[in-house]
């Protein structure tokens, strides 16, 4: 819900008048917000640094900039508003150009019968107040905010739109006078000023900005749409016109070093973008569709490498299991989950578990991902046969000590990889099940011999990612009878859980939720379950590896999210569920 504090409902706050100037200090002074031995220390610091008086009170910790804003609020007679849970309106916002919303430190929150709500980061700057009245062209009062939280709100309501916009119009009147020759590029390579290379620029710097992991470009009947995956989450970009998609699509393949001439098949492909002093990695796959082809584009940031596993989420007790895993010289070790679900951002945080100095380390990969120092890396290549299974035997002959499979897609790879495993090698891949307790008859349905997987399998840690609570709008929420019934599945339905959920606010996009984190289950091969495989016995093996990770499942850790507010029950429920947890174990 908006927060606007009362002078402005009550009819309307002031502002100061042209020939006043009120001084900083001295409104915090009158008010008890600072006493005059903090003031003096601070503007000494003024006098040798040149900063302005309300950022070194911020920087030295004697005002927060909340405090600082509800202060001059409260003594100059105008409203405060918290950004934080403030409900913006797309349209009243943008009634201020961007460039200016940015020199000004200012943002439009209402317009109240012809009377526009500004916030402002400095209520006390008279010149910004007479500049944004000029270029309003309407009345304007004054309201106080944070100025961390307008810097954040600025970005994250603008988000270089009017930019895209701006370009993709461009493009639109491009495409009125030119005719686009299908056979041909219709921009040519190294034209930097032409507005598809700016759309996709601004596109590409805003996916990066709020940390897209893949942008969708759809071409519908009438236009073409523009979304992008955040936190799991597609989120729409843009609608443009429908004309500017064959030359935006053109562009991307031309990067990606497809052949722009063929659009009944689907390809893919990748390239580097350089943006802001660091790379960015696309993998692009294009689908013909009924109105033109489609484009999804995978973004990895290599800024980011590779990540630690003790930095992945992983409890601490399941590390040091997982850890002696990865110890050993040979066997299987299978991280599984849906796709989407850091299956391999977990491989690769294996990996920095692993000295290889001493050890060789190959990965077999479709794409390879991130380019990893020290480590032998295999794209497959179905065209030209040069397959998972095919490369993997390739590898085998390269004297291997540890073997990364990106995927074990087909019993032959997963066959070849169980071998490796018996004869000596460290095999760590992926595989899609939905728990670590089905994972070995999974393997057993793809026609593998029961004593290789009985022989050759280790481990197995399962995991889901689970979108964490907007901590800027969570409050506190009642369960649903369904969310009841998982509760009372999981054995917590009379501990009088206090959960919580994000309401939806500026700071999540209205999603009520910011971030993801990963959640785990760890499951140690031992005598009892290596029998139960041997036996092909899944209701055996089943008991026995609930027994094993009671209370440590995947559904458990979510558990423990909602009960620490970090997490919803809604969001539980679906991780729950989807795990295949249907009773308390």
């Amino acid at each position: 819900m908006s927060k606007i504090d009362a002078p402005f409902a009550q009819g309307g706050p002031t502002v100061l008048r042209r020939n006043e100037k009120a001084r900083l200090g001295e409104l915090l002074l009158a008010q008890g917000l600072i006493s005059t031995e903090q003031l003096q220390q601070v503007l000494g610091q003024q006098r040798q640094t040149g900063k302005k008086l309300g950022r070194l009170l911020i920087d030295t910790g004697v005002l927060t900039e909340e405090l600082l804003a509800q202060g001059l609020a409260r003594q100059l007679g105008i409203a405060f508003v918290d950004l934080k849970t403030f409900a913006f309106r797309s349209t009243v916002v943008h009634l201020l150009p961007e460039s200016a919303a940015r020199r000004f430190r200012a943002l439009v929150l209402d317009d109240q019968r012809g009377t526009l709500l500004v916030g402002l980061g400095d209520p006390l700057d008279l010149s910004a107040f007479d500049e944004l009245s000029r270029i309003l062209q309407r009345p304007i009062t004054v309201a106080a905010v944070a100025e961390g939280q307008l810097a954040l709100s600025i970005d994250r309501l603008y988000r270089r739109t009017e930019e895209i916009s701006t370009f993709a119009r461009e493009l639109e009147q491009d495409t009125d006078e030119v005719v686009v020759d299908f056979g041909q590029l219709t921009v040519a390579v190294g034209t930097q000023g032409a507005p598809v290379v700016r759309l996709l620029q601004s596109l590409f710097e805003d996916a990066i900005h709020v940390g897209a992991s893949d942008v969708h470009i759809e071409p519908r009947e009438t236009e073409l749409m523009i979304r992008l995956r955040v936190d799991g989450t597609l989120q729409t970009q843009m609608q443009a016109d429908k004309r500017i998609a064959s030359p935006v699509v053109q562009r991307l393949k031309l990067m990606a070093g497809l052949d722009i001439s063929e659009k009944r098949l689907p390809q893919d492909g990748r390239f580097s973008v350089r943006l802001k002093e660091h790379t960015i990695d696309v993998r692009l796959s294009t689908l013909p569709t009924t109105y033109g082809e489609a484009v999804v584009m995978r973004l990895l940031d290599q800024r980011a490498g590779m990540r630690r596993l003790d930095r992945i989420g992983i409890p601490k007790d399941m590390l040091e299991q997982f850890r002696e895993v990865l110890g050993r010289s040979a066997g299987m070790v299978l991280v599984t989950g849906p796709t989407g679900s850091g299956k391999t951002t977990t491989l690769y945080a294996a990996l920095t578990e692993i000295d290889v100095t001493q050890l060789k380390v190959i990965t077999v990969e479709d794409p390879v991902e991130y380019r990893l120092p020290g480590i032998t890396q295999v794209q497959v290549n179905d065209k030209i046969d040069f397959t998972f299974s095919r490369v993997l035997r390739a590898a085998l002959r390269q004297d291997p000590d540890v073997i990364l499979v990106g995927e074990m897609r087909d019993p032959e790879t997963a066959e070849i990889g169980l071998r490796a495993a018996i004869t000596g090698h460290l095999v760590l891949s992926t595989l899609h099940t939905r728990d670590a307790a089905t994972t070995p008859f999974r393997l057993l349905d793809m026609g593998v011999p029961p004593f290789m997987v009985a022989t050759s399998l280790q481990a197995v840690i399962a995991q889901r990612l689970v979108r964490l609570n907007c901590m800027d709008c969570a409050q506190p929420q009642t369960p649903t009878p369904q969310e009841q019934s998982w509760l009372s599945a999981m054995g917590a339905v009379d501990e009088g859980l206090s959960a919580r959920r994000g309401t939806g606010c500026s700071a999540c996009h209205a999603t009520g939720y910011a971030g993801r984190m990963g959640v785990y289950e760890l499951l140690v091969m031992d005598p009892v379950l290596t029998e139960a495989i041997l036996r092909s016995d899944p209701v055996a093996f089943s008991k026995a590896a609930r027994e094993r990770m009671l209370g440590k499942t995947v559904a458990h850790q979510t558990l423990a999210l909602v009960r620490q507010g970090r997490t919803s029950l809604a969001e539980a429920l679906r991780v729950g569920f989807d795990t295949g947890e249907e009773e308390n174990s």
